[in-house]
């Protein structure tokens, strides 16, 4: 099979890599440490159309399909984790409102969305609603006089949710349902009874902001219900999917960034009077760590190229995420050990990478969630 990439796509490479390079590396550790990812980093993002990858040029994207969205991701990854994650996390409400949004849904908030780089945010998460979707507590009551819900509820660990000016929410609209009762909402940062409570203090992605949303009689309009009533819980699944293709992707960047990283320090470090590049217990370090990462690159573009096509991809999406993810903490791991002390300094970008890798086997679904899912689809459960 044949994973050649368009002349298009090499260009978005060159294009990402560049940026990555130029005006993100810069800004990875200071970001880190301010816990605050730059809203300028983002509109040069949209302005050379990153964040318009998937949409349609008539609603101000640029189209394109996931693999475009991998090979950007990618490259970000390999310099500023948090940037890859802002970046493929944001995708996920712009391509929900692409797929199944109306018509005046997508004029009006597309092009937010995209040229005009305003940060999106997908709030499924709550506390007690974690691998468990169906958990979901938040309300959505619909109020016939004003013809629009009326939402109460709490939800937690929402990357960019401090940021966004547009978010897709999940909240009950008929709980004796169940999963069938869950309904997806268009909700904007400035709806009466909307704001953002906690920013969390993490481990690692810290230029990424996480916080918790709080909704307290918040009004949202009929007619920003995404889908029909109902719908919500198989929208939000479908997009997950898709979000853990991107999620792989940074996992796969990440470790090579952490091999590019290591084969530098190999080769100009010093020890016992030679290159540590010359001492084999190291070579066999680098050879698994490729060997792991190319493994984890093709996963990850096939399950990207079934999307693209149109084929049914979840437990493709499902592996190469979790492979992509445990490959990340491997890599990220032998390449602290190779730099040593050095790689254990907060000044070195390998302390960060370390931390920052984590995460990728935690959200958009825990690598246990995902091998029941892939579990499941090879039993046919």
């Amino acid at each position: 099979m044949d994973f050649a990439l368009t002349k298009e796509q090499e260009l978005i490479r060159k294009l990402s890599a560049q940026f990555a390079e130029t005006e993100l590396e810069p800004l990875a550790a200071e970001i880190d440490d301010t816990h605050v990812f730059p809203m300028d980093s983002f509109k040069k993002m949209a302005a050379l159309g990153f964040t318009g990858i998937g949409v349609p040029k008539e609603y101000g994207g640029v189209g394109g399909g996931s693999m475009d969205e991998v090979i950007a991701v990618e490259e970000f990854a390999k310099k500023c984790m948090a940037s890859a994650a802002t970046l493929s996390i944001h995708l996920i409400t712009p391509h929900i409102l692409t797929a199944l949004g109306t018509e005046a849904q997508k004029k009006k908030y597309l092009p937010r969305l995209t040229k005009g780089g305003e940060v999106a945010a997908f709030a499924l998460t709550e506390p007690g609603a974690g691998s468990d979707a169906a958990g979901v507590k938040t309300t959505a009551v619909y109020d016939a006089d004003t013809n629009s819900y009326i939402l109460n509820g709490t939800k937690c660990f929402i990357t960019g949710g401090s940021r966004a000016s547009v978010l897709i929410v999940f909240a009950m609209t008929a709980p004796e349902k169940g999963t069938r009762g869950i309904s997806a909402f268009i909700v904007e940062k400035d709806f009466p009874g909307f704001s953002v409570g906690k920013i969390e203090n993490k481990m690692g992605l810290r230029g990424s902001e996480t916080a918790e949303l709080i909704f307290e009689d918040c009004r949202v309009p009929a007619e920003n219900v995404v889908g029909k009533l109902g719908q919500g819980f198989k929208i939000a699944m479908q997009a997950l999917d898709s979000a853990r293709i991107g999620t792989g992707a940074q996992g796969l960047g990440i470790a090579e960034g952490a091999i590019d990283l290591s084969v530098k320090y190999m080769n100009k470090r010093v020890q016992f009077g030679k290159p540590i590049a010359a001492l084999q217990g190291l070579q066999w370090y680098i050879a698994d760590m490729a060997t792991k990462t190319e493994a984890a690159k093709w996963m990850v573009y096939h399950a990207a190229y079934l999307h693209d096509i149109g084929k049914p991809f979840s437990m493709e999406a499902a592996m190469c995420k979790l492979n992509a993810a445990e490959n990340a903490r491997f890599v990220t791991n032998l390449a602290l050990q190779i730099h040593g002390g050095y790689g254990y300094m907060h000044d070195y970008p390998l302390e960060r990478m370390y931390r920052d890798a984590k995460i990728t086997e935690i959200y958009e679904g825990t690598s246990e969630i995902h091998k029941v899912v892939i579990s499941r689809a090879i039993l046919g459960k």
